[in-house]
C-alpha cells in the first residue's frame, strides 16, 4: 500500500488487518503444542535409552525445542505490527471521511482520485471556493499521509522479522540486566542498546524480567507477558488442587477456595479479551495471580497514541474482576474514539496494587501509601517508551483508587498531564496545588446519590454520635460544618478544592460509565484535553 491512494484508504477494511494479526498470534497455541510433543517425545527416550547415541539425540531435541519455542515472540510482534497498522488506517480513514464531509459543507465534489472541484450545483464566488477547496485537498493529504506512514512502518517491521527469520530469531545479549524497581529512563536507554535479536532472547528466555519492567516498550512486555500466561494459570490450579486435597476443607480453606475460583475465572475471561483479536488490541503489560491478583492491560499501544488514560480502580478490585475493570476504561475509549475519531487514544488498567477488600483497610492510606512508587514508575515508563511526540497521559482515580493517585502525585509525583478524581472519598491532599500537575487539570465529579459522600472524616463520625444525644450542640455543631471534608482530607468535587468540576448524573458509586451519563462524556473530554 505504499503511496496510498484516494480511492485505496476509501476501500481499504482495518478488520481485515486486525483478523490476519490475531491469525499470526493464533499460532502460538499449535506452537507450544509442539514444543510439548517435544519434551515428552525427549522424556520417553531418556527413559528407554542411554550412550553416546541417546545423549546426541537428547541434545538435538533440545535444541529443536529452543528453536521453536523462539518463534513465539515474533508471531506475537507479527499481530502488534498488524494491529497497529490497523488502528493507523482507522484514524486515517476518519480524517478521509472528515475531508469529504468538509468538501461536501463547502458546495465541493471529491472524484474518485481524490480530486477537489466545484459542486456545480452548488456554485457560489470562485474566491471562496478556492480557499475551501484548498482547504479539503490539504485535509485529504493529511489522511492520505497517515496511510503510507502507517504502510511504511509496518512494511519495515515485518522486513525486520523476515530478514530474522534468516538470520536468527535471537541472541544472547550482553551480560547486565536493570535491578527490579530501577528508573524508567535507565531501563529504556538499557534496552534501546540491544540488537533485535537478542531483545527477542530476554523475551523468550527471561520474560518475567521483560514483562515486569516500567520502560521497557509496551509490544515487548506484551510479548514477555503472553509467554507466562499458561504458567499463571498452572499456579493458580496448582494452589486450587492442594485446597481441594484437604479433606474435610475447613471454613479458611473454603474461603481461599472461593477466591482462587474466582481469580481463575477472571484470567480466563482476561485471556479471552486478550486472545479475540478484537479492537482495539489488548497489550499485558504485567499480571501477578497471587493474593487478590494484580494486573496491567493496555487497550490499543500507549507508545504510539496521542492520548493515554489510566485507569486505577479502587476497593475490592483484583484479578476476579478485571475484565468488568477494563471495560470502564474502554467505555471511555469508546467515547474518546466518538469525540475525536481521527486521533489514536489507548486506556491503561492499572491494578498494579492491593486494593482494600474491607472497610477497615479502606479508611487507611497504608495501601495507597504502598501503591505511589509503583504508579509513579509506570507513568514515567510510559513517557520513556513512548514514540513520537508526548502524548497527553491522564491519570484517573475511582473511589479508593482516587486516594491512590492523590497520594502517589503529593508524594512521588506523577507524569501525568491531567488528574481525574470520580466518586472520591478525598484525595489524601487540602488542595489542587499540592498534586504537581499544571493548573486547571486537576478534575472531580462525584454522582448525586452517590454513598461516598457520606465518607465523613472519623473525627466528624463521633462528633455526629455524640451531637444526636444532644439536641442544643446539634444545632451549633451543624452551622459550624462546612461539609467539605471526606475521610481523605477535602472533598475534590467541590470548587473549593481548586481543581475543576464535570457534573455526572444519578448512578451511585459506579454509575459514571454508564451510557448516557454526562460523567462518561467528562472523562472522555479530559483525556482528549478538552
Amino acid at each position: 500500500m505504499s503511496g496510498v491512494g484516494y480511492r485505496q484508504l476509501w476501500a481499504v477494511d482495518p478488520r481485515e488487518w486486525w483478523a490476519a494479526g490475531a491469525a499470526w498470534a493464533g499460532l502460538t497455541g499449535p506452537l507450544d503444542r509442539h514444543v510439548g510433543g517435544l519434551r515428552a517425545s525427549g522424556g520417553r527416550l531418556r527413559d528407554g535409552w542411554s550412550g553416546a547415541a541417546a545423549t546426541a539425540a537428547d541434545h538435538r531435541l533440545a535444541v529443536l525445542r529452543a528453536e521453536l519455542a523462539s518463534i513465539a515472540p515474533a508471531l506475537i510482534e507479527a499481530d502488534q505490527v498488524l494491529a497497529e497498522l490497523a488502528g493507523r488506517l482507522t484514524a486515517a480513514k476518519a480524517r478521509l471521511n472528515e475531508a469529504v464531509a468538509q468538501a461536501d459543507a463547502a458546495g465541493l465534489l471529491v472524484d474518485r482520485s481524490g480530486g477537489v472541484r466545484v459542486d456545480p450545483a452548488r456554485a457560489q464566488p470562485t474566491e471562496r471556493a478556492g480557499v475551501a477547496a484548498a482547504g479539503v485537498a490539504a485535509a485529504l493529504r493529511r489522511a492520505l499521509d497517515g496511510a503510507a506512514t502507517a504502510d511504511r512502518v509496518a512494511a519495515a517491521r515485518l522486513a525486520e522479522l523476515a530478514r530474522a527469520a534468516g538470520t536468527g530469531w535471537a541472541s544472547p545479549p550482553p551480560p547486565g540486566r536493570p535491578a527490579p524497581g530501577a528508573a524508567p529512563a535507565l531501563v529504556s536507554a538499557w534496552w534501546s542498546g540491544l540488537t533485535p535479536a537478542q531483545r527477542r532472547w530476554l523475551i523468550g528466555r527471561e520474560p518475567a524480567l521483560v514483562g515486569r519492567l516500567d520502560g521497557v516498550p509496551v509490544a515487548a512486555r506484551d510479548q514477555a507477558n503472553r509467554l507466562q500466561l499458561d504458567g499463571w494459570r498452572a499456579e493458580l490450579l496448582a494452589e486450587r488442587r492442594r485446597l481441594l486435597s484437604r479433606v474435610p476443607p475447613g471454613p479458611l480453606a473454603s474461603l481461599r477456595l472461593h477466591a482462587v475460583a474466582g481469580r481463575l475465572a477472571g484470567l480466563d475471561a482476561l485471556v479471552d479479551r486478550l486472545t479475540s483479536g478484537g479492537a482495539p488490541r489488548a497489550y499485558l503489560l504485567g499480571l501477578d495471580p497471587g493474593g487478590e491478583g494484580r494486573v496491567v492491560v493496555a487497550l490499543g499501544d500507549p507508545d504510539h497514541a496521542d492520548r493515554v488514560l489510566t485507569h486505577v480502580p479502587g476497593m475490592t478490585a483484583g484479578l476476579d474482576d478485571a475484565a468488568g475493570e477494563l471495560g470502564r476504561a474502554a467505555r471511555v475509549l469508546e467515547r474518546c474514539a466518538a469525540l475525536a475519531p481521527g486521533e489514536r487514544s489507548a486506556a491503561v488498567l492499572w491494578l498494579d496494587y492491593d486494593a482494600p477488600d474491607l472497610l477497615n483497610e479502606a479508611a487507611s492510606t497504608g495501601q495507597a501509601r504502598d501503591a505511589g512508587g509503583a504508579l509513579h514508575r509506570f507513568q514515567e515508563g510510559l513517557r520513556a517508551s513512548h514514540d513520537g511526540p508526548p502524548a497527553r497521559q491522564t491519570v484517573l482515580g475511582h473511589s479508593y483508587g482516587s486516594v491512590v493517585v492523590g497520594v502517589a502525585a503529593r508524594e512521588h509525583g506523577l507524569d501525568a498531564d491531567a488528574l481525574v478524581f470520580v466518586g472520591s472519598p478525598g484525595v489524601g491532599a487540602s488542595h489542587a496545588g499540592e498534586l504537581g500537575v499544571p493548573a486547571g487539570e486537576v478534575w472531580a465529579s462525584t454522582a448525586p446519590d452517590d454513598v461516598i459522600r457520606a465518607a465523613r472524616p472519623p473525627e466528624e463520625l463521633g462528633r455526629r454520635a455524640l451531637l444526636r444525644t444532644v439536641p442544643l450542640a446539634a444545632v451549633v455543631g451543624w452551622l459550624g460544618q462546612s461539609g467539605h471534608e471526606l475521610w481523605f482530607g477535602h472533598d475534590p468535587s467541590d470548587p473549593g478544592f481548586g481543581g475543576r468540576v464535570f457534573g455526572s448524573g444519578r448512578g451511585g458509586h459506579t454509575g459514571y460509565w454508564d451510557p448516557g451519563n454526562p460523567a462518561l462524556d467528562g472523562m472522555a473530554r479530559v483525556v482528549l484535553g478538552r
